[in-house]
């Protein structure tokens, strides 16, 4: 057997498992065989790993600092299947990406600077810059903080994410297909790729409540089933997938969208995540709203005014605010999430069969 570190991190509403890059490259045997063996995987409980049994508690962080200017750390994410047997690297995890910066002053690789320390991060995934303020109080490194958002019961250290340039990063457009709405299985929808490449369906027009919640929503496997080929179609639209089967079960992401209500929400937002309704929201999925509420003729124009600064968007878990501006002279999309650090640990990978080919990973 061996042994591998690793720290267990919430960002946002995921938690995610933190793994620097070298630890994971184990002689015989590819990066997704060692995540899959060990967050438990395939399995619906992962009894037998570290994994959650859920989409937002199956995610790793893999880290390493950088030697390239202008960027402190690169960032990999892995989506990790569960009863799939599958690890995604198409996207970008949002939430997660709040415990970069965090984990880099942690570790030494940035030095703070003053109260606020900016750690700039190159997701590889997507190749989106994360710039991150994270808060050091007189220079220190802390990891305790009284913010909150909605979907975390208990405060955390708060962080601000902007997602720098975010369109396109996965497609090379923000309207893939050049459209600001087309139309897939009879519905009208935006395909938009800003954060994360997404679908944007208004709830109405596959006749649903869009307040409706998680429970209810994931409830009716005709609903889920139909927005799955909706999402699996939109792949293809966006140039992700050769045909609807070979979608990735991550990207792109859907959101089923609403107006907000009256002196509390602009937007109302249900997103999906691996096929089930997300419990709050991907920080990913609220770039991209807030991208298409800038974007003239989405179907977010219905009931959304364009050019905000600011967007306040109705989750099941409450409202989530981002914020359209500028870094370093350049558009970008912020967001505040808070992270806690839950523990170190040392995993322990068996020395059994490799449970898919050790061919490279995307890692």
């Amino acid at each position: 057997m061996r042994e591998i570190p690793a720290t267990w991190m919430r960002g946002g509403t995921s938690k995610c498992w933190v793994f620097e890059r070298d630890v994971l490259t184990v002689p015989g045997r590819g990066v997704d065989d060692v995540l899959l063996r060990l967050y438990g995987s395939p399995d619906p409980r992962q009894v037998d790993g570290v994994g959650g049994a859920t989409s937002t508690t199956s995610k790793a962080v893999v880290l390493t600092p950088s030697d390239r200017p202008g960027i402190d750390v690169e960032y990999t994410f892995a989506q990790i299947g569960i009863a799939d047997g599958r690890v995604d690297w198409t996207s970008n995890c949002g939430n997660c990406s709040a415990v970069v910066g965090p984990y880099a002053l942690r570790r030494g690789w940035v030095v703070p600077t003053g109260d606020v320390t900016t750690v700039r991060i190159d997701n590889t995934n997507t190749g989106q810059l994360i710039v991150v303020d994270v808060p050091t109080p007189d220079g220190r490194v802390t990891e305790e903080g009284s913010d909150r958002i909605p979907g975390v019961a208990r405060p955390g250290l708060g962080v601000h994410l902007w997602f720098v340039e975010p369109a396109g990063r996965t497609t090379g457009a923000l309207l893939p297909t050049g459209n600001a709405v087309d139309r897939v299985d009879g519905v009208r929808v935006t395909l938009l790729d800003a954060g994360a490449p997404v679908v944007l369906v208004p709830a109405d027009e596959v006749g649903v409540d869009g307040a409706a919640s998680p429970a209810t929503l994931d409830a009716r496997e005709d609903l889920l089933g139909r927005l799955d080929r909706i999402r699996r179609a939109a792949a293809v639209r966006m140039g992700l997938a050769a045909d609807p089967a070979g979608a990735a079960r991550a990207t792109p992401k859907l959101a089923l969208v609403s107006a907000g209500r009256a002196g509390r929400s602009d937007v109302t937002v249900r997103m999906l995540s691996m096929g089930r309704t997300h419990p709050a929201l991907a920080v990913t999925g609220s770039v991209a709203l807030t991208a298409a509420a800038h974007t003239p003729g989405t179907v977010l124009s219905d009931f959304t005014a364009g050019g905000q600064e600011v967007l306040r968007l109705d989750t099941p878990a409450g409202v989530v605010t981002t914020r359209a501006g500028t870094r370093d002279g350049r558009f970008a999309i912020g967001v505040t999430r808070t992270t806690r650090r839950i523990g170190d640990a040392t995993l322990v990978l068996p020395d059994d069969e490799p449970t898919t080919p050790t061919a490279a990973s995307a890692a």
